[in-house]
């Protein structure tokens, strides 16, 4: 007899456990963490959310929480403020410098309402907390919530995608189809698997190869912020949490890296330490010894260092010239978020990822505390995001290495990669280095063993040092004739692919996308 395939969860949503097939049983004891869509019903919006959550049982090292919060808003900071400018190419900021949060711009957004840089750092969030653990499964399953359902988003919906994280989650869906017909099991059931050998079948890895856009490392922080007791384990995950939707080395090596900043960042390094062109050399024991790819190299031996856009710094969508900007940004604006952030935005094209991702070191680096207070209230869910901060420094201080059954990394397996400064606006107070920061940050103290089981795709590729950032988007202003072929997008509005149009005039990327 046929198997009958529904529609996933995401439409219709999903019977208790005890209804369930006996391989998807899973189900979160904060209930605040899932979808929210009974029988088609539209998501909760996270401003609404943040009244059904709860702090943690247990407090938690105030000091990690800081900069944990930090993090997270600082990367919502720069999500919301490069949104305003987003596409704008270079010389328009020269002439309209972005200097506060603003209402309005290319998506229409209200002060504080972020793209789709925060939505998927939330959803990343959610599963860590939610799953107590790294489920690349889970993942990809909330960033779909988020791309078909608005889970996550500042407006209820997904507006702002990029073209490579489209493709692998469309991929990721129809590779559901077929596991669910596999293995008999609803799919309507599937995003609730729960069955560790079924997990590990799960290919996850649904880039094409040779994938590089900076999508990866927009999302990053959680990762790093969740494992920061656990370099090894932070830095592999790091690394891998972007190859599950962009498959080439740089992209693994570049989140590697940077996930080790935040790593370092939450236990206290200084801003010395954190820029110190031996870092790599200095925390070799983090990354396994493994080497990185020598575009990513050339970045830790500081080729950021150097006079911004004039000197060649680019806030493309190109992962190696993302990474290069956000570093940039802070090490030019010596102690302050403020102006840090905006010599990120201001660079011009990919304004917000280029913002976000500046704004997830230098808010571990600085603290919440140290954040404008002004722009800090204003980020959207704000409450949301404080709570769910507390819940990823309690869940990951409770992980360990043995006590983790679905995630553990074969290290014998992994021993090859898979595949213009503006002017000081706030003087902030640097934080003092914590003591404990050695102590902490050592991987031999840290992790002594090596657990196994799973392998992980090698991906290699052709370099796309030269393929723009490609990115599908609904136009804000609802008032432009489409093409009767173009097909409907997630939102059920109609969405344009764009590809690095920024060096035009943004009143004519609309005109020039709806010939």
């Amino acid at each position: 007899m046929a198997m009958t395939i529904t529609s996933p969860s995401y439409l219709l949503g999903s019977p208790e456990p005890s209804k369930r097939h006996s391989t998807c049983q899973f189900k979160t004891d904060k209930p605040w963490l899932d979808q929210h869509s009974n029988q088609g019903e539209a998501i909760n919006r996270l401003d609404k959310l943040e009244k059904d959550m709860k702090d943690p049982p247990n407090n938690v090292d105030n000091d990690i929480v800081k900069r944990i919060h930090g993090s997270m808003i600082g990367m919502a900071l720069g999500d919301a403020l490069g949104a305003y400018v987003e596409f704008r190419p270079r010389h328009y900021l020269v002439q309209n410098p972005v200097t506060e949060l603003k209402d309005g711009g290319t998506w229409g957004l209200k002060k504080g309402q972020f793209t789709d840089d925060t939505s998927m750092a939330l959803c990343l969030a959610n599963s860590l907390v939610a799953r107590q653990d790294y489920v690349p499964y889970d993942q990809l399953v909330r960033y779909t919530w988020w791309y078909k359902n608005g889970y996550m988003s500042s407006t209820g919906r997904c507006f702002d995608i990029g073209a490579a994280t489209k493709q692998s989650l469309r991929e990721f869906e129809r590779r559901q189809i077929h596991f669910a017909a596999k293995h008999k099991i609803p799919l309507d059931q599937l995003d609730f698997l729960s069955d560790p050998e079924l997990l590990k079948k799960f290919d996850v890895n649904c880039s094409e190869k040779g994938v590089a856009g900076n999508g990866a490392l927009m999302r990053l922080a959680p990762v790093p912020l969740f494992f920061y007791k656990h370099p090894i384990e932070a830095i592999e995950y790091s690394g891998l949490s972007g190859l599950i939707t962009h498959g080439d080395d740089k992209v693994y090596d570049a989140c590697r890296y940077y996930g080790a900043l935040i790593v370092a960042a939450v236990n206290g390094a200084t801003r010395e330490e954190l820029l110190d062109e031996n870092f790599y050399e200095n925390h070799k024991e983090w990354f396994r010894n493994k080497p990185l790819h020598p575009d990513i190299k050339k970045i830790v031996q500081g080729s950021y260092k150097k006079g911004g856009y004039d000197g060649g710094i680019r806030g493309k969508g190109y992962i190696v010239s993302a990474l290069e900007a956000a570093l940039w940004a802070f090490w030019s604006e010596k102690d302050s978020f403020r102006a840090g952030v905006l010599a990120a935005v201001n660079l011009g094209d990919d304004t917000d990822t280029t913002a976000a991702i500046y704004g997830q070191l230098a808010g571990a680096y600085y603290g919440y505390e140290n954040l404008p207070k002004e722009w800090a209230k204003e980020v959207y869910a704000t409450n949301f995001i404080q709570c769910l901060s507390k819940w990823i420094a309690y869940e990951g201080t409770k992980w360990s290495p043995e006590g983790s059954k679905t995630s553990k990394i074969s290290f014998e397996t992994l021993n090859e990669s898979p595949c213009e400064k503006e002017t000081n606006l706030n003087e902030l107070q640097v934080p003092e280095k914590n003591p404990n920061y050695q102590m902490q940050s050592s991987a031999k103290k840290i992790y002594t063993r090596s657990d196994s089981i799973s392998t992980v795709k090698q991906f290699t590729g052709v370099a796309a040092s030269s393929r723009p950032r490609s990115r599908t988007f609904v136009d804000p202003s609802e008032t432009l004739k489409f093409d009767s072929n173009m097909q409907y997008g997630a939102t059920g509005r109609k969405a344009v692919e764009h590809e690095d149009y920024s060096f035009l005039p943004q009143r004519k990327i609309f005109k020039l996308l709806t010939i």
